[in-house]
């Protein structure tokens, strides 16, 4: 499955995500997740849509324990957003896009 949204992993999340020069935000989902699933393709557009100002990436919850379990992600889809290595907005669960592009923009100015 092609994504917009490369994958991020336990040893690659400090540098990708809180490292970033740009707003992050991490779509932690799992394979078997319909509501994960459901939403692939709205990443996929906000990515395409967004990418001038905001990086998208995806983080698989079952291959990433750690990540996960730091960040306190106990219910999937999460979409954290990242700015300037600080979590400043957070959704949890599927949204219709509009609701997901306003609380980005919200979380970064």
């Amino acid at each position: 499955m092609a994504s917009n949204a490369p994958a991020v992993t336990d040893a690659t999340f400090r540098t990708e995500v809180l490292e970033s020069e740009t707003p992050v935000l991490v779509d932690f989902w799992a394979e078997w997740c319909p509501p994960c699933r459901m939403m692939g393709p709205i990443i996929d557009e906000i990515a395409a849509e967004m990418g001038d100002s905001l990086k998208v990436v995806k983080l698989d919850t079952d291959e990433n324990p750690h990540t996960t379990r730091d960040y306190g992600i106990v219910s999937i889809p999460t979409f954290n957003i990242y700015k300037g290595g600080e979590l400043v907005g957070s959704v949890v669960g599927g949204r219709p896009k509009r609701d997901l592009v306003k609380a980005i923009r919200k979380a970064i100015g």
